[in-house]
């Protein structure tokens, strides 16, 4: 018998090179690349973001301030951001219905885009080595002692970090394929890559706050917003690791 198949034709098993086999052949057949609207970017952006000035909206969107700032205040007048001020800080962040809005657009680009199920097929793909990120950077942070097995890491055991760099570094090899398959389909999933591979090269000289830190673009803060923009794409929770589409 053959290999059992979702309604989309994909193997329920697929690996990233069936992944990426399917992803080129779709995007050779829609003959033209996919771009996104500029509402979603920006809206998709603050989301993953969470909270960000326009700038860095902009920069991470790849899109002008002043588009950034006409979406945004288009976006506050329907209720679906909101700007807040506090001390020397200041940004934006989505409400409750624009979080709704911005996955009623995902969905509706998705359905446009990917009719053969790329984006969830790379999610499979992705959850195995989420796991084991989850773990490095654990091992990142404590580093266990006769006496207390959750001691904090204080990096003055060369082997036990050169142990887990050389983990985030087989990740950022298996990411580069998989983001490649989603980037064919669906390209502002570009760029994931690159701001990981970035970050660990800080943090292989010494620059630690690169690999855990969510106040600069460490490892875990792209890895966890390329989860949160798997998961978004795919109107799913994550806590959903059993998903299953079709």
């Amino acid at each position: 018998m053959g290999a059992d198949r979702r309604g989309d034709g994909l193997p329920l098993a697929a690996g990233l090179p069936a992944v990426r086999e399917e992803a080129q052949r779709q995007a050779g057949q829609n003959g033209m690349t996919h771009h996104s609207a500029s509402e979603l970017i920006v809206l998709h952006t603050v989301r993953l973001m969470g909270f960000a000035d326009s700038g860095d909206v902009a920069e991470r969107a790849g899109t002008s301030h002043a588009e950034v700032l006409r979406v945004l205040t288009e976006a506050k007048r329907k209720g679906w951001v909101q700007h807040t001020a506090f001390a020397d800080l200041d940004g934006w962040s989505l409400t409750d219905s624009g979080k709704v809005a911005n996955e009623r657009q995902l969905a509706a680009e998705r359905s446009d885009a990917d009719p053969a199920g790329v984006v969830a097929t790379a999610y499979r793909a992705f959850l195995p080595p989420n796991a084991r990120l989850l773990r490095a950077v654990s091992d990142w942070q404590t580093k266990p002692s006769g006496a207390d097995e959750l001691a904090l890491n204080d990096h003055t055991d060369p082997a036990w970090d050169d142990r887990v760099l050389d983990e985030l570094t087989a990740l950022g090899q298996e990411l580069a394929p998989l983001v490649e398959s989603l980037s064919a389909v669906l390209p502002r999933f570009g760029g994931y890559t690159s701001r990981f591979d970035a970050a660990l090269r800080r943090a292989r000289v010494g620059q630690h706050d690169w690999i855990d830190q969510t106040s600069v673009d460490s490892c875990h803060r792209v890895w966890f917003q390329l989860h949160e923009d798997l998961i978004a794409t795919l109107g799913i929770d994550r806590g959903s690791d059993d998903f299953m589409d079709g």
